[in-house]
């Protein structure tokens, strides 16, 4: 592409990009700081809580003379909103692709380290080498670099059952450890590109809707296809990537303790205490990203369906073709030369409506004298009754989650209905709805499809209760589960 080409690009980018008109905002250090403070612990948080904060900082900033603004915590927060470096769903508030993008670029300015480029290189290595083997149609030379990866990890392992074990030097360890996090600090952006393709997707399919004459069965079908063209995106293939693993009871417990065992290892002080908290709740924290996703996925899916069956798509057309009609009755009586100013009969019932008339007005009915008679004082007891004592055998919820923990430490991560054929559920329905209090309270993910539970009552009758699926592992609790908010 020539300098024309490039600089057209660069341009449109300019103009079009929400990161690039982040970064080039007047208040852009405010702002990125304050996205940054305000996400360093929670991926997700409440609106309200985000404009005191912002509130708070404002004041703050005004006292020392560092960011003299007149403008609102909520004014700022909307037009955060409306630029895109925000996103706002069921009251909370999470990063964009966007803003993602530019706080990766200013890290990078402050982090910049040269000693890395011994681990890129080991990293290009091992990518050439597995595509090699993969995309060669040559079965020969496929057999042929097999055996040499063969034999150089039989070489490894000769060395070290004779006693050989060789040892990464300071900087090597350092040079990896902080490559393991620089990548992984890169996936959360990963899903925020397919919310914001999701999103995109959305628009798009309702103005086709509105453009076009479609069919809803034609509609439907554009649907479907948009989703399966949603999967084949960089961003989507990651999240269907991601996913698999989170289904894959071994690989996903694998690197769970094999994340830990790095984090236990002396290594891991070569860690700020951010990226060091980073790395270990990273499974906990793409799970909730995942969780976010369906739920993205869900509301567009169901906004979609509501706004084809509810014939909102033709009513829009109508009105746009009575619009445009006018208009074109506007242009011929332009061009006739008739006085648009000239007074006309014509009269518009228009203004509030008025009542005057007093049988209109609803009288409100008087209460009934409340009889009393047949009420018997009885006197206070300090000793409770049989029917008070029954009302409080209710299920506890904690216990709920101790045992549940216990029982996915020992099994693996499944769902409500493993659980339940693990610990039968005896106390009915109370029972079934404390296990999906400790599922939204720990993060779980849920799943697109549903599944059946058993129950029994405290009278022996079996009940079969259908829910949405949550998949929840002991990682997902924290290490004091008292800590829960149940």
């Amino acid at each position: 592409m020539n300098f024309q080409g490039l600089q057209a690009k660069y341009r449109r980018l300019f103009q079009e990009s929400a990161a690039w008109k982040l970064l080039r905002a007047d208040n852009a250090p405010y702002l990125l700081a304050f996205i940054a403070d305000l996400f360093s612990e929670e991926s997700e948080i409440p609106y309200g809580r985000a404009r005191i904060m912002l509130d708070a900082e404002i004041e703050r900033s005004r006292e020392l003379g560092i960011w003299p603004t007149e403008t609102t915590a909520a004014t700022y927060l909307n037009q955060w909103l409306r630029n895109g470096w925000l996103r706002e769903m069921d009251d909370m508030l999470t990063k964009t692709d966007a803003s993602e993008i530019a706080l990766r670029f200013c890290k990078g300015l402050d982090e910049r380290n040269s000693g890395t480029t011994a681990s890129h290189l080991r990293i290009v290595q091992e990518a050439v080498r597995d595509l090699a083997v993969a995309i060669s149609p040559n079965v020969d030379e496929r057999v042929t670099l097999l055996e040499s990866k063969k034999a150089e990890i039989q070489r490894e392992i000769d060395a070290l059952q004779a006693g050989v074990v060789p040892a990464l030097s300071e900087v090597e360890q350092r040079e990896r450890v902080r490559e393991i996090y620089q990548l992984a600090s890169v996936l959360t952006g990963d899903f925020r590109r397919v919310e914001d393709e999701i999103r995109g997707l959305d628009k798009d399919l309702r103005v086709q809707i509105i453009e076009g004459d479609a069919s809803r069965g034609d509609v439907l079908l554009s649907v479907m296809e948009k989703e399966a063209l949603l999967s084949t995106t960089d961003a989507g293939s990651a999240f269907e990537g991601f996913f698999q693993l989170l289904c894959n009871q071994n690989r996903s417990m694998e690197f769970r303790e094999q994340l830990r065992s790095i984090l236990r290892q002396p290594v891991a002080k070569q860690l700020s205490a951010s990226q060091h908290q980073f790395l270990s709740q990273l499974m906990r924290e793409l799970s909730r990203e995942s969780d976010r996703v369906f739920r993205v996925r869900r509301r567009t899916e169901e906004g979609l369906r509501s706004y084809i069956e509810s014939g909102a798509a033709a009513e829009n057309r109508a009105v746009e073709l009575l619009i445009s009609k006018l208009e074109r009755q506007v242009v011929l009586i332009r061009d006739e030369g008739v006085d648009l100013k000239k007074d006309t009969s014509l009269s518009l019932p228009v203004g509030p409506i008025e009542i005057k008339s007093p049988e209109s007005m609803r009288l409100k009915s008087p209460d009934d004298k409340l009889d009393t008679s047949g009420v018997e004082e009885k006197a206070n007891t300090r000793e409770p009754s049989t029917h008070v004592l029954d009302c409080l055998d209710a299920v506890q919820v904690r216990e709920v989650a101790h045992q549940a923990f216990n029982t996915l430490r020992k099994r693996g991560p499944m769902s409500i209905s493993g659980l339940a054929s693990q610990n039968p559920l005896t106390s009915g329905l109370e029972e079934l709805v404390a296990y999906l209090r400790v599922a939204k309270a720990v993060g779980a993910t849920a799943l697109d499809q549903k599944e059946d539970v058993e129950v029994a009552d405290k009278q022996g009758v079996i009940l079969k209760a259908s829910i949405p699926t949550y998949l929840l592992s002991a990682d997902l609790f924290p290490e004091d589960i008292d800590e829960l908010a149940l």
